[in-house]
């Protein structure tokens, strides 16, 4: 495994490997890595590809009161998962390599998509995922990308980006990895006692109960929403900021339900914000 820090030589890489005839499969994160992340690479790498995994923290992402400088860091961790995973190059650029001009002028922005949920309770934020997202895109070129189902907006976001502008990158969905007591796994668990960590368990139990509602014939968006805030009123340490059912496709709300659905949850708990989400089909 090679570590590289400039643009330059991802693409001498990526070059070299589509002229030999191997597949380069895209892993991209924000460091901090974990066993959810550790899955993408696997499945990179069961594919056949070269893989590559990005290590970025985006300050495009982050609003002015998030924690842009508290987000965890751990390099050497990252490169020793990366590694284990069998990861053949890992890129961890500077700010400065990514936005060599500082203020970038440049944004990338998918409408509908990213005004709704994360977007309304975090403006801007994807926005910012999407730009750095299609720059990454841009650097490692063609390839196939991969991306964990855990943030579902996200992918939706970017997989309608890489087909919007017919970005030569295929989109990879992943399923969401969880810790023994269903919390998803995510960077941001690092900030949760032991005893928020329990409490935070209550994300899954609300989307599961939501998912039981609606295979048992409930087709009132208002009330499987209500049923889930229900659910996470019973844990005293979780704070909802929103419960939604929406299409899958389109992240549209409904008012009767139907079709492929996603159930999508985000809750504070102590000093973290966490997100989770799970599917579910109404005949």
């Amino acid at each position: 495994m090679k570590l590289v820090h400039t643009i330059e030589e991802v693409r001498d890489h990526h070059d070299a490997t589509r002229a030999a005839g191997r597949r380069v499969g895209l892993v991209p994160t924000m460091g901090f890595l974990h066993s959810g992340h550790r899955s993408l690479m696997e499945a990179a790498r069961a594919d056949g590809g070269f893989v590559t995994v990005t290590i970025f923290v985006n300050p495009l992402q982050f609003g002015p009161n998030e924690d842009l400088d508290a987000y965890p860091r751990d390099l050497d961790g990252d490169l020793a998962l990366a590694e284990a995973a069998g990861v053949s190059l890992v890129f961890a650029p500077s700010v400065k390599e990514m936005y060599p001009d500082g203020e970038v002028l440049t944004s990338v922005r998918v409408r509908g998509l990213a005004d709704q949920l994360e977007g309304a309770s975090r403006p801007g934020h994807f926005d910012g995922v999407a730009t750095v997202v299609s720059k990454l895109f841009a650097i490692a070129g063609p390839c196939r990308a991969y991306f964990g189902e855990k943030d579902f907006q996200q992918l939706q976001i970017v997989t309608r980006m890489a087909g919007d502008l017919s970005i030569p990158v295929e989109v990879i969905p992943c399923p969401t990895v969880r810790e023994a007591n269903g919390l998803a796994k995510s960077s941001r668990n690092a900030y949760l006692s032991d005893t928020e960590r329990d409490a935070a368990a209550v994300l899954k139990r609300a989307l599961d109960s939501a998912v039981a509602v609606i295979e048992a014939g409930e087709r009132s968006a208002a009330s499987v929403e209500l049923g889930m805030a229900q659910v996470v009123a019973t844990e005293p340490l979780a704070t909802l900021d929103y419960a939604r059912v929406v299409d899958a496709r389109t992240l549209e709300t409904l008012d009767r339900l139907h079709g492929t659905l996603r159930l999508l949850i985000a809750a504070r708990v102590g000093p973290a914000r966490l997100i989770d989400n799970v599917g579910a089909v109404a005949d």
